[in-house]
């Protein structure tokens, strides 16, 4: 019996010793990765919006892919399950980001405002992931709504664990001579195929009584609700955010006509549409007691106040009045 019982306690610790990870996976956790070229040393590692295991993935790297380091960052506080540092690195060439197509030239695909956004997906609860300037001339892959998906240009960014990260000495001694380190394109990299969804604690809510569920849509940069992900390396034991800070509140301007709601599962029943397309911008909601929509209906308005985002209706935000000018 005594021999039995060392033997059995012999192996557990011979099998402890086998699933143990490595230290030395990716960059140590002192070393900051420098500007410059990085090697994955994972499969299927999310790249995301923001540095954060909330925000949406807009693609995936594998073991052997090249990107490009523009810095470090480390977070002095980093919730459970987060990584202690991400590499903020160059946009992968194997994904794309949107921009509002109305701000687009269309004949000679030039931005026509002074600054415009780059977002990770089409719309404005999506991550910014880059700024472009005016003039400058955009690669257009596809229009969806009133968004255009476009080819990354060299000063898009998006965000991976620094941990799955690793780069050589030769690597490390380019990267500090690199002028630009932000301007080299990094390798194409291959898509993985989907793999079963992220665990993950799910986006902030604030709550109206007796009226709809609306999320404060993202300032910049934020981070938003984002489609369904799948995981990643970086993801392997998430663990739910022990503190989290509700998201600052966004203020908008905005001018059309009142109309009333067509559909009867509509999150208000008014709702404010363009007076040049007749599309719905934003549906109309007030706390005022003594403001009457009803009043407006059909009159040409300048609306300020709080936009959000319903769940039921992701693609139309919520409008809260704070202010109503009556233009005609």
């Amino acid at each position: 019996m005594k021999t039995t019982f060392w033997v059995g306690l012999g192996l557990a610790c011979l099998a402890n010793l086998v699933v143990m990870p490595k230290s030395g996976h990716g960059q140590d956790a002192a070393g900051a990765l420098q500007p410059g070229p990085a090697t994955v040393v994972a499969e299927n590692v999310n790249v995301r919006g923001q540095p954060t295991i909330r925000s949406e993935v807009v693609t995936r790297l594998t073991r052997g892919d090249t990107v490009v380091v523009l810095e470090t960052i480390k977070p002095a506080k980093h919730a459970a399950g987060e990584p202690a540092a991400w590499a903020k690195i160059a946009f992968p060439t194997n994904a794309h980001v949107w921009v509002h197509a109305q701000f687009i030239d269309p004949t000679n695909k030039i931005v026509l405002p002074r600054k415009l956004n780059m977002r990770a997906g089409p719309g404005e609860n999506y991550s910014v992931v880059g700024v472009l300037e005016q003039g400058q001339t955009v690669c257009e892959v596809l229009t969806k709504d009133n968004w255009m998906q476009i080819v990354p240009p060299a000063n898009a960014y998006a965000f991976v664990a620094a941990q799955y990260l690793h780069q050589e000495p030769a690597q490390q001694l380019a990267a500090t001579k690199a002028a630009e380190p932000g301007t080299t394109k990094p390798a194409k990299e291959q898509v993985q195929a989907p793999v079963p969804a992220e665990p993950g604690p799910a986006p902030v809510i604030e709550t109206v009584t007796t009226q709809p569920e609306i999320a404060a849509a993202p300032t910049e940069p934020s981070v938003a609700p984002a489609p369904a992900t799948t995981p990643a390396a970086e993801s392997a034991a998430v663990a739910p955010a022990t503190e989290e800070q509700p998201p600052p509140k966004r203020i908008v301007q905005r001018e059309g006509i009142v109309r009333y709601s067509l559909s009867i599962q509509a999150p208000t029943p008014f709702c404010l549409v363009s007076p040049d397309t007749g599309e719905v911008i934003n549906y109309l909601y007030t706390t005022a007691t003594n403001l009457n929509l009803r009043r407006y209906r059909n009159l040409r308005i300048i609306v300020t106040g709080e936009e959000g985002i319903d769940k039921r209706w992701t693609n139309t935000p919520v409008l809260t009045i704070q202010r109503i000018y009556v233009v005609e």
